[in-house]
């Protein structure tokens, strides 16, 4: 019954989220259009609940790659976010699209941050128990996200916060973690 609640809660809540946003939504797509003369969306490939792959919707931020180019992490100054892309990476407009991914139900609004393929490999095999957070949704936002701990900071805690969520999950954390992505999460010194 909390598994139905919570789909109902996510849908009906990315439903009404994407109606509100879709004008900010539009003028950061046609920003990137414009500025960067790219396709302003793009989908990456990300692993979510129970290691199942799926294709994560996002603003496009960062120059297009060539195809079997290495995945690296964004870092500080990385040349390949394009002009527009600062903007929209420091303010997180690149997750909005992300609440499509929600209505789907690829994603919950509240759980771990989803990773790429070919991390998860790596992790799984380096970090203990990094497939335990395998074991919900992924999230928009977490409790590792709103504490500061994205981008380029500490995987082990990461982990450490993404394990506690999943232990202690309620709605009341849920709405409190999405209270504090509004008044905290939109920016953050670790969006690169």
């Amino acid at each position: 019954m909390v598994e139905v609640f919570r789909r109902v809660f996510d849908a009906v809540t990315s439903f009404i989220g994407l109606c509100i946003i879709a004008p900010v939504l539009g003028v950061a797509a046609l920003m990137i259009w414009l500025y960067d003369g790219c396709s302003p969306f793009y989908l990456a490939p990300r692993v979510g609940r129970g290691g199942k792959d799926f294709f994560q919707f996002k603003l496009r931020s960062m120059v297009v790659q060539p195809e079997g180019s290495k995945v690296v992490s964004t870092k500080e100054d990385d040349p390949r976010i394009t002009p527009a892309g600062h903007v929209i990476r420091r303010f997180k407009l690149d997750e909005i699209p992300q609440l499509w991914n929600v209505l789907r139900g690829d994603m919950s609004l509240v759980g771990p941050r989803p990773e790429r393929p070919v991390f998860v490999e790596d992790f799984k095999k380096s970090v203990p128990k990094y497939m335990l957070r395998l074991k919900i949704k992924a999230g928009l936002t977490g409790w590792a996200q709103v504490n500061g701990w994205r981008g380029n900071t500490s995987l082990d805690k990461r982990i450490e916060f993404d394990l506690y969520y999943i232990k202690n999950w309620s709605l009341l954390f849920d709405l409190k973690i999405i209270l504090m992505t509004f008044w905290k999460g939109f920016i953050s010194p670790h969006a690169y």
